[in-house]
């Protein structure tokens, strides 16, 4: 049943691409497809975790679609269930937002077509059980997408975003198909049920992880393969963003896991430390990253990168433990890392949605440009505050669980047998807990500088609240970051069958302990309850409202702010975003990006305001990309003499790849 209602809502996503080359370029016509989408992907989700809270058996269904002797098999295990849920509860509160925020949008028939097709394609690839199926799915996630980054395509900047997009895609397509090409064997069964039958060698599964880090890690944004994340995601019109950063990237996810955790057979010991090693610098890098930005929308995309690393700390956490024979410190860690991705999913979604509020009341991407807009938009700031609290890992919300839970598996590292790990491990833990607090100090600017002080611009005064729509999105986003934070066990015991598929084993019954508190290991070892820190937040801070209130001098003095010993009254006496991350640019930059400050001081008398220039680099594009597409326009300027060969020529080159082909074949064992 399950599967018949995925791939009905399949159908009716694909539908609706139909219907709005009929209707999109209306008001009504837009309000229908994106309204269709909210309702198709609400009855999918509500599927799926019907299907994940085990009320179903696993469905199976072979179509005659595809490749003539294969078929398109389509299943939906434990695994796929749970990124179903994750797909369709982000194309959900997209699609209510979009409700409004379509309404803003100048060009709307270079979205709508390709919207519904997107998130129909990550269903399929979730729910597609055969090789073929995965990447022609995969192949659609992918142009659909870069369709939409490209939407506002008279911009020179999104043009160049979108071509190093499908670059990258290309490659991790093409990464993906030789990883499907070793699992499936010398026999060619491209189904998932035959690859799980076939024995690897040691190399051919070692060159299976290999490809899979590359095909889905360039998806997910794995340091060095993030480039095209940073230009993608902010070019795309907001809502798409959320589903960029909020939702392709956890179907990448889906894709190692199924490859490495499901179809590759038993990790290698030395899998968790390749994993991990890469995990580490993608997560302290992603933030890093994310400081030097003033760009709202690009300062996020560059927070998917570091929450991409500790996602993969817990996979890499889960390999290292599997393969040393620990199945429920994996189970700890592989619980973190689904979770993570399920958190993840909610509060970068909430937080694109509302940098999507405030660039539709001002118009602008800038934190530069931004301030006080708390008081003009009150329920964007506070909703976008929850993001916020939730993605910095703070109790009592749903961000500090599960980075909590990837801490403690961290502290069964000792028990490991291997040397490198035991080393590597903390190693691991300590660029996690960097993370965390350089990710504190990132939301503390994004939040500081956007919503308070004044408005810098009048774009910034004018602006006013966001439409209903918008705003039901991202309550309800906020709220499952509430719900997630302070009851995690309901969540924890859903995420039990997919890991007991997959690592052998699961967590304790969190349903079990009393309080609603969650216990990792041994209550003996550590224990967190969200509802209880929760309440003790909110009676801690009325009374301190009440007594401040009761116990204050009823006498209003007034006076002037604290200026720094400034009095102009200019807002841009405030801090900025620049301004804010000195400190830690100064520390980190200079070493990593190469920060350069370039400060202009006029001499007393003159009357000219002193300018403060910042030029920061990227090292990877610099040293990996940049040679890499120099080499390539240089290929290309050499290919494209064969243009203007003559028919002689042209002749001789067929005569000679003919010949060598024969050799090949004559050569061949």
């Amino acid at each position: 049943m399950t599967l018949v209602i995925a791939q009905s809502a399949i159908a009716g996503l694909f539908a609706l691409v139909l219907l709005s080359f009929f209707v999109g370029r209306t008001a009504l016509g837009r309000g229908v497809v994106y309204g269709g989408s909210l309702l198709i992907c609400a009855s999918a989700g509500t599927a799926a975790l019907w299907q994940l809270l085990g009320n179903d058996p696993t469905p199976e269904l072979t179509l005659p679609l595809g490749l003539p002797w294969v078929g398109a098999h389509f299943r939906i295990d434990t695994l796929s269930a749970f990124f179903l849920l994750v797909v369709n509860i982000g194309g959900s509160a997209a699609s209510l937002f979009a409700l409004g925020y379509g309404r803003h949008e100048d060009a709307p028939m270079r979205v709508l077509p390709f919207y519904p097709a997107f998130v129909a394609a990550m269903s399929l690839v979730v729910i597609a059980a055969d090789a073929f199926t995965f990447l022609f799915s995969w192949e659609l996630m992918s142009l659909s997408s870069w369709a939409l980054v490209i939407a506002h395509h008279e911009s020179r900047e999104n043009l160049r975003a979108g071509y190093i997009y499908l670059v990258m895609a290309s490659f991790g397509t093409f990464a993906l198909l030789f990883a499907f090409s070793l699992l499936a064997g010398p026999d060619g069964g491209y189904a998932f049920a035959q690859m799980r039958d076939t024995a690897l060698s040691p190399t051919s599964a070692a060159l299976v992880l290999t490809l899979a880090l590359l095909g889905a890690g360039s998806k997910a944004g794995l340091v060095p393969l993030h480039a095209w994340l940073p230009l993608a995601h902010p070019a795309a019109p907001s809502h798409v963003s959320a589903l960029l950063s909020g939702v392709m990237t956890k179907v990448a996810v889906y894709a190692f896991v199924r490859i490495v955790f499901d179809l590759a057979g038993g990790p290698q010991w030395w899998w968790g430390m390749v994993v991990l090693a890469i995990a580490g610098i993608t997560c302290v890098m992603g933030v890093l990253y994310a400081l030097m930005q003033h760009d709202l929308k690009r300062l996020l995309a560059y927070h998917t990168v570091e929450n991409i690393g500790i996602i993969f700390i817990g996979l890499g956490l889960a390999l290292a433990f599997q393969a040393y024979g620990m199945p429920l410190a994996a189970a700890l860690a592989f619980t973190a890392a689904l979770l993570h991705v399920f958190n993840h999913s909610l509060f970068k979604s909430l937080l694109f949605f509302g940098s999507g509020a405030v660039l539709a009341a001002t118009g602008q991407r800038d934190m530069e440009h931004q301030g006080g807009l708390i008081h003009r938009m009150p329920l964007t700031a506070f909703t976008f505050l929850i993001g916020c609290v939730a993605i910095s890992a703070l109790p009592p919300l749903n961000g500090f669980v599960s980075e909590w839970l990837t801490f403690q598996a961290i502290l069964l590292s000792p028990q490991l047998p291997s040397w490198g790990l035991k080393f590597l491990v903390p190693a691991v833990g300590a660029l996690l807990a960097l993370s965390a607090a350089l990710a504190a100090a990132c939301f503390v600017k994004a939040f500081g500088v956007t919503f308070l002080g004044r408005p810098r611009t009048e774009a910034a005064d004018r602006a006013r609240e966001t439409d209903r729509f918008s705003l039901a999105a991202m309550v309800f986003l906020a709220s499952l970051c509430l719900l997630a934070g302070i009851l995690p066990g309901i969540f924890i015991d859903a995420l039990a069958p997919v890991s007991e598929t997959l690592v052998g084993a699961s967590m304790p019954l969190q349903s079990q302990i009393p309080y609603f508190s969650i216990v990792p290991v041994a209550e003996s070892r550590s224990s967190y309850d969200g509802l209880l820190v929760f309440l003790f937040m909110v009676v801690s801070a009325t009374l301190a409202a009440v007594a401040i209130h009761r116990l204050a001098s009823d006498k209003i003095r007034r006076g002037p702010a604290w200026d720094c010993g400034y009095p102009d009254s200019s807002p841009a006496t405030q801090y900025t975003a620049s301004s804010f991350a000195q400190p830690i640019r100064r520390v980190f930059g200079t070493s990593i990006f190469r920060a350069r400050e370039r400060v202009d001081m006029p001499p007393p008398g003159d009357n000219r305001p002193a300018r403060i220039e910042v030029d920061i680099e990227d090292p990877i594009w610099d040293t990996l990309y940049a040679p890499i597409g120099i080499g390539i326009q240089h290929a290309a300027g050499v290919l494209n003499r064969l243009q203007f060969l003559s028919i002689r020529e042209y002749l001789g080159i067929v005569f000679i790849a003919l010949v060598g082909l024969l050799l090949v074949l004559a050569l061949w064992p």
